[in-house]
């Protein structure tokens, strides 16, 4: 179904490159199904996995010729199993239009081999790996194991279970209510001392801190003991 001229200047999207045409060259429906599907797979190449992509057919008669075309997700869509994606003409004239597409994305994630309690330091026994379509798997769960290894649980982890990232810190980054060393640095001189993190960040994020004589002070994260507080 085509759609308005335009579309609306409010709308985001992500788009593939222009797929150049020859002039007066018009796209066929097989060549944008296929401007789809190439679409798809440069969003699933972002995934460590196999991509699965069936595109529904595109009812040609019902679209004004085109030699120039994009296609996109709407800002704020997300890869899911079940998806629509959009069409845009550019040339000769205008067009919007839209079709549906199934996606799977086959590949492996990990599970805990046992239970995690907060303050774990991930490690290879820690982490069983399954195989599956990852976009079936929730939110922000962590794909990649090279990610999991050596990360901190923040919270308890059950057995069998995915890993958010939510759920983990870098093993580099301070909590909240850690004691740490304090680097001062100005112009000529560097003093160190100690503090306690008011807040929790990884490496190169502005915390909070209090100092020992009780003043709070911002520095930046420069490792799970260490913040620098230029002065």
């Amino acid at each position: 179904m085509i759609l308005a001229p335009t579309l609306a200047a409010a709308t985001l999207f992500c788009a593939l490159p222009l797929r150049a045409q020859t002039a007066h060259t018009f796209l066929s429906a097989a060549d944008l199904e296929q401007q789809v599907s190439d679409f798809l797979q440069a969003q699933a190449d972002t995934y460590n996995g196999q991509a699965q992509i069936v595109v529904e057919p595109l009812r040609a008669e019902q679209l004004a010729p085109c030699t120039q075309a994009q296609a996109f997700l709407s800002g704020g869509a997300r890869l899911r199993s079940r998806l629509s994606v959009g069409i845009r003409c550019l040339a000769p004239q205008n067009w919007v239009s839209y079709t549906q597409a199934n996606l799977a994305i086959l590949g492996t994630y990990y599970v805990t081999s046992r239970g995690l309690q907060p303050g774990s330091v991930i490690n290879d026994n820690d982490l069983q790996a399954r195989e599956g379509d990852l976009l079936r798997l929730a939110n922000g769960i962590v794909h990649d194991r090279e990610l999991l290894i050596g990360s901190i649980t923040t919270r308890r982890i059950g057995p069998g279970s995915p890993i958010k990232a939510n759920a983990l810190r870098s093993a580099d980054s301070i909590e909240r209510g850690q004691n740490i060393r304090l680097e001062a640095r100005g112009a000529g001189f560097v003093v160190n001392s100690h503090g306690v993190a008011l807040e929790g960040g990884e490496p190169g994020t502005q915390i909070k801190v209090r100092t020992a004589s009780g003043q709070a002070v911002s520095g930046t994260v420069l490792n799970a003991g260490t913040v620098l507080v230029l002065m």
